[in-house]
């Protein structure tokens, strides 16, 4: 008589317990439990997310510091600014490059035309350069940027003198043999040396230092602060009158102003080249715009391409974590029934094998984004690559090892949790 009252006890309790689902908080602590007690199964598990992870948080840093970068620099001439060249900066293909030198080249002449007969255009200088020998005293610079300018380009182009002065159109116009030198010049050639006034060979040629231009760092790991520029005048007496302008235009304004200049040039440049009415323009007009499109465009490409690839290490990474969760599911069967025979329902063994797998995906994420972000920095360190660690990325990567966990989790968890517990609880330990 005393066996009826435990029992409907015992029946009352495992109802109760039944009725009570698994606490969320629950589910996670018994799913860390797990991993911690299989570390090295965990930790290789976790490889494939880590290294999917990792390749796309450091590619996204990367190509968010150097579009960054390349921003910066590009509208260090102003957003004003725009040029006319023969061919544009980039070339794809040798059939184009074949084309753009067809096109006849720019000269001085098309320059003085456009700044005598644009009235839209604030100011117009001219470039022209190539890579030259520096001498001065013992010191020598190889692979120099050796730039003719117009008297106006260091102003068109942003650049402060931090030392000395700037051209003025008698340099220009006489020929001078002057020149501006960056910070790399000074540095290396002429250390705890005024510049001033000293004399420096360029390419054999003499030019006295009237200027020195402030420090414009690096960009990919490339010294922008090793050039001279010297009057166009006189670098055309060196290196001849051979070689293609580029015309820097400043339209004074943007929008409809710089619309308006870039227009007007179009068409002076036009007739002085005989283009015809309903003919391409056989020059190139490129604004800051086009080399941050055209710039973005190439490295989004190549992110797209990295992702591509690195999200088949995720999917791989996912499909061993279902391969270790069905082992999980058939190692810990007399668990599930233990736990089923207690009250436990489906759900609720669902839900621990789904959280544990997610657990183990999030975790083998926060270590690809440590992994990642410190790959992307050490890049910075050595090579000076520019990096910056992007919010969005950091969240994307996250959601993503978040949901391959559980999108490759649920079907060890349903196995779980459709065992019948009196199988379960008659499996050998």
């Amino acid at each position: 008589m005393r066996l009826v009252p435990l029992a409907l006890t015992i029946e009352v309790k495992v109802a109760s317990q039944a009725e009570t689902p698994m606490e969320f908080k629950e589910a996670i602590k018994v799913a860390l439990q797990s991993l911690w007690v299989n570390k090295l199964r965990s930790v290789l598990t976790l490889i494939g997310v880590v290294i999917g992870v990792s390749s796309v948080i450091a590619v996204i840093t990367l190509s968010n510091g150097v579009n960054q970068y390349v921003a910066t620099k590009v509208y260090g001439y102003g957003a004003d600014v725009f040029t006319l060249s023969k061919q544009p900066p980039v070339i794809f293909s040798y059939s184009e490059y074949l084309k753009y030198q067809q096109r006849k080249k720019l000269d001085m002449a098309d320059y003085y035309a456009i700044q005598q007969e644009c009235r839209s255009c604030e100011s117009v200088g001219a470039l022209l350069n190539t890579a030259g020998h520096v001498i001065y005293g013992n010191h020598s610079s190889d692979n120099t940027d050796i730039r003719g300018w117009t008297w106006n380009m260091p102003g068109i182009s942003n650049l402060n003198i931090v030392q000395g002065r700037s051209f003025v159109p008698a340099d220009q116009r006489y020929a001078s043999r002057v020149c501006i030198v960056g910070y790399d010049i000074v540095h290396n050639l002429m250390p705890n040396v005024n510049p001033l006034g000293k004399e420096v060979r360029v390419d054999g040629e003499p030019y006295t230092i009237i200027g020195v231009g402030e420090r414009q760092g690096t960009t990919l790991g490339q010294s922008q602060d090793n050039y001279v520029a010297v009057p166009i005048t006189a670098y055309q007496h060196t290196y001849g009158t051979g070689d293609s302008v580029t015309i820097y235009v400043k339209a004074g304004g943007v929008g409809a102003r710089l619309e308006r200049a870039s227009n007007e040039a179009t068409v002076i440049l036009r007739s002085l080249r005989h283009d015809r009415v309903g003919q391409p323009d056989d020059f190139t007009l490129s604004t800051n715009e086009t080399f941050v499109g055209l710039w973005k465009s190439i490295s989004s490409t190549f992110v797209f391409v990295v992702i591509g690839v690195a999200s088949i290490s995720l999917v791989v990474g996912g499909i061993v974590i279902m391969n270790i969760m069905l082992v999980s599911v058939t190692e810990r069967t007399r668990e599930i029934g233990i736990r089923k025979a207690l009250g436990a329902r489906r759900r609720d063994v669902l839900l621990q094998f789904v959280i544990e797998s997610g657990t183990m995906s999030l975790i083998g994420g926060f270590f690809g984004i440590l992994v990642g972000a410190g790959a992307a920095k050490l890049v910075t360190a050595i090579f000076s690559f520019p990096s910056e660690i992007a919010l969005w990325s950091v969240l994307l990567a996250v959601f993503v090892s978040g949901g391959i966990g559980v999108f490759f989790g649920v079907y060890p968890a349903h196995k779980a949790a459709m065992l019948d517990p009196i199988v379960a609880l008659r499996s050998e330990l």
